[in-house]
């Protein structure tokens, strides 16, 4: 569906067909009282022409592997989405544009990923869709260079664009500065952005806090920059032959993102309420949505109405969708055609999300006896599996050393020129590097998933959670199975001190919904943790792992427990040598080795004492009620859980007659092993715990 016409062709029912959509948005707000009408109202004809003449897609198949894509960074002008969904024949029709915002609708409040067929993801939060757009190109560009590394540019079935639309917002927002940097490095030639340049944010006038030069900002990432002014003559002219222009001139550019900077007035031709802050997050009024309608032609007393012959010819689209897609067909059975059998056999593998025969295989076993971080065990799992499973892919935020999250001896996913003393670049290569820019590094994951079947992860600090939490957030409400990985993850970091010594992170990232955390206490909980998260495919996971070395237990031996146990997120690590528990110690990550050594006391001293740990709350939590209850028997009060880590959480586990030996302030800059004993968190102190629990529950 590339557009190859030289000028802009524009019929009078394409017109038609625009007015009719800022018209239905400024009727279904006005419906239900409330919601953002203004961009959807001066937006209508650059998105119309986005739909209508740029965009490959096909509206009955919304998931069509060959589409471009479009993501609408600001969500809350949703109704811009939605009504080219309704024009284009995506499934909505005017019923859904009816129901706007209300329970069960078609048309949430803001777009939401699988829940209305053709919006690629949720967006919402300001900045998040242009950075996650980043890693849609990301993935494109992996896929080609796994796939069809040789076709020449343009060729391939596995090219394809990302379109996006910004706000002002968007680009106030830290986070699209973080992965513009990266596209611009990255050179994504396939990511194109329109961006909305009205001037108007909710306290009216963007003066008050937003007058930078974007557009230079765009050339020192290395951007292709574009203007098109619909205000230069004095008069407000919708000059489409411009806008249509410099997206061609967007598209023709492979070596550079493309930022276009659109200046529109927000609410035109609303006429009492354009270019205001009032128009931006309400409904008109009555009279001046009669205003409107009247301006551009329409009856003011009727609503929710288009004509037959406008929808129809709107629709059309949808044959020019289906010729490109057979067009997509044909060219992926070439593909077929010259492609080894084995790389095809791969190919339709990794798109069915499925494993290699035999992939577990892989998975290393370490030695029981032998002290190992699980950080290390982390980067040794990663790269045991990685040559069986080629979807898998990341890097760090400029902790590669650190977070171990490199695959050895493969190249770096860059640009040729970028290759350094350390690494070897490639536009298709497999190792990522965010630099230290922890919140895109984030989001660049979650369009990676999101766009495609592989499997991508970052890393950094447990600490720097913070800084990505809402990409985490929003990998977690779109369902998507990003990878984070967080290392040195308590006071066991040592000497850095408190301001990298993570406290109440695990409670906090504990409390997102559709978030598995993973706190492995051993190497070979990690090698089990990660098999988990890899088979996990409809919703986020984050492994969490040490910096100090952890004992590696004897799995199978000594009463402990395999860690195949560890998919169920709490299991008998080490059972009592007699009889029934009468205490149960709760452990995760590196202080399971405590509670293990707190065990051996206690059943010294004729106490029967089980170990269970816990590496993920999340993943025990989905266990029936029955393998709860064998875990963690009702009968058993008397309990005690270790953490170095916030209190919060536990007490639902360890009940009115438990203990916690959890961390409640800021850690300190000292050794670990000084920390661990200055701050109470000991095997000491574990067995303390017990005896007090034994005493209340009896």
């Amino acid at each position: 569906m590339s557009n190859t016409e030289t000028s802009l062709v524009w019929s009078e029912a394409d017109q038609r067909a625009v007015d009719t959509a800022r018209v239905l948005a400024a009727d279904a707000v006005e419906k239900v009282g409330n919601g953002h009408p203004g961009t959807a109202i001066s937006l209508a004809p650059a998105a119309y022409l986005l739909f209508q003449r740029h965009l490959r897609h096909d509206p009955s198949d919304a998931d069509w592997l060959g589409r471009d894509r479009f993501i609408l960074s600001p969500g809350h002008t949703s109704l811009t989405l939605y009504l080219q969904l309704f024009l284009s024949g995506y499934g909505l029709e005017m019923k859904d544009l009816e129901a706007l915002r209300t329970w069960g609708a078609l048309t949430p409040g803001h777009p939401e990923y699988g829940h209305t067929a053709g919006v690629e993801m949720t967006t919402g939060p300001l900045g998040q869709g242009l950075a996650t757009s980043v890693g849609f190109a990301y993935a494109q560009r992996r896929l080609r260079g796994l796939f069809d590394a040789e076709a020449p540019a343009g060729t391939s079935p596995f090219d394809h664009r990302v379109y996006v639309i910004a706000s002002d917002g968007d680009l106030q927002e830290g986070v699209t500065a973080e992965a513009s940097s990266l596209a611009g490095h990255q050179q994504l030639g396939n990511l194109v952005v329109i961006y909305d340049d009205n001037k108007i944010s909710i306290e009216d006038d963007t003066d008050v806090a937003f007058t930078e030069d974007v557009l230079a900002r765009y050339e020192a990432y290395g951007w292709h920059t574009q203007k098109v002014d619909w205000t230069k003559t004095g008069e407000y002219v919708e000059d489409l032959d411009a806008l249509d222009a410099a997206i061609k001139a967007a598209e023709a550019e492979t070596s550079k993102p493309s930022i276009i900077s659109l200046r529109t007035i927000i609410g035109w031709p609303s006429p009492g309420k354009q270019n205001t802050g009032g128009i931006h997050g309400s409904k008109l009024g009555a009279e001046e949505l009669a205003g409107l309608k009247t301006v551009l032609g329409f009856d003011p007393e009727e609503h929710f109405a288009i004509d037959a012959d406008v929808l129809a010819h709107a629709r059309s689209v949808s044959e020019r969708g289906a010729a490109a897609h057979a067009e997509w067909d044909a060219a992926m059975s070439a593909w077929r055609e010259r492609t080894s059998p084995e790389l095809v056999a791969e190919y339709e593998r990794i798109t069915r999300g499925e494993f290699p025969d035999g992939w577990l295989d892989s998975l290393p076993v370490f030695e029981a006896g032998k002290a190992v971080s699980t950080r290390v065990a982390s980067g040794q799992v990663i790269n045991a599996v990685a040559p069986v499973l080629p979807e898998l892919w990341g890097g760090s935020a400029d902790l590669a050393g650190s977070n171990n999250t490199t695959i050895e001896g493969a190249k770096s996913f860059n640009p040729v020129e970028w290759t350094t003393k350390s690494w070897n670049a490639d536009p298709a290569g497999r190792v990522l590097h965010f630099g230290i820019r922890e919140h895109a590094a984030a989001a660049i994951v979650n369009g990676i998933v999101t766009s495609s079947t592989t499997r991508a992860f970052s890393g950094t600090f447990l600490i720097f959670s913070d800084y990505q939490r809402p990409a985490i957030r929003l990998s977690a409400l779109m369902g998507i199975p990003s990878i984070y990985v967080w290392t040195h993850d308590s006071i066991g970091l040592g000497e850095d001190g408190p301001t990298h010594q993570p406290v109440e992170q695990l409670a906090s990232l504990r409390a997102i919904p559709n978030l598995d955390v993973i706190r492995p206490a051993d190497a070979n909980e990690t090698a089990q943790a990660w098999r988990r998260m890899l088979e996990i495919q409809d919703h986020p996971t984050g492994i969490v792992l040490t910096r100090q070395n952890v004992p590696t237990f004897p799995r199978g031996e000594e009463g402990f427990a395999s860690a195949e146990l560890v998919s169920r997120g709490g299991y008998t690590l080490k059972d009592a040598s007699t009889g029934a528990p009468e205490v149960i110690l709760i452990g995760t990550g590196s202080e399971v080795q405590l509670a293990v050594e707190a065990q051996a006391a206690l059943e010294a001293e004729g106490v029967p004492t089980r170990v269970v740990s816990m590496p993920s709350i999340e993943w025990f939590r989905a266990q029936g009620a029955e393998y709860r209850e064998l875990v963690l028997p009702a009968a058993v009060r008397a309990r005690v859980a270790v953490e170095a880590a916030s209190s919060q959480g536990w007490h639902e586990f360890v009940g009115d007659a438990g203990r916690l030996v959890t961390l409640d302030h800021f850690g300190a800059s000292a050794d670990e092993k000084t920390l661990y004993t200055e701050f109470g968190i000991t095997t000491a102190a574990v067995i303390e715990a017990a005896r007090a629990s034994l005493a209340a529950s009896a």
